[in-house]
């Protein structure tokens, strides 16, 4: 990679599980389990896609920033929002 290019990111598929990004020939599945802010999204807000850095992706139409390394290993970060516990509490 020429200088200090940042190499580009790519959606390769999209189900009702999740969806698969490239990253570096690295192929990541983001779940909707793990990561719920996705869940709702259209496919135009999840190709709308941005790559800052490296080791940071950022979804401009859904204000939403991901480090890679919280994709390759979820359980390693916790700090999940509780959008269940909001979504039970709006039909309370």
């Amino acid at each position: 990679m020429p200088g200090n290019a940042i190499p580009v990111v790519e959606i390769t598929h999209v189900s009702r599980h999740g969806f698969w990004l490239l990253l570096d020939g690295e192929e990541l599945l983001v779940s909707f389990t793990d990561f719920p802010w996705f869940r709702q999204a259209t496919i135009e807000q999840l190709l709308h896609l941005e790559r800052p850095t490296p080791a940071h992706l950022h979804w401009p139409q859904l204000d939403i920033d991901l480090s890679v390394e919280s994709i390759r290993d979820p359980s390693a970060f916790p700090l999940v929002a509780n959008v269940h516990q909001s979504v039970r509490e709006a039909r309370s």
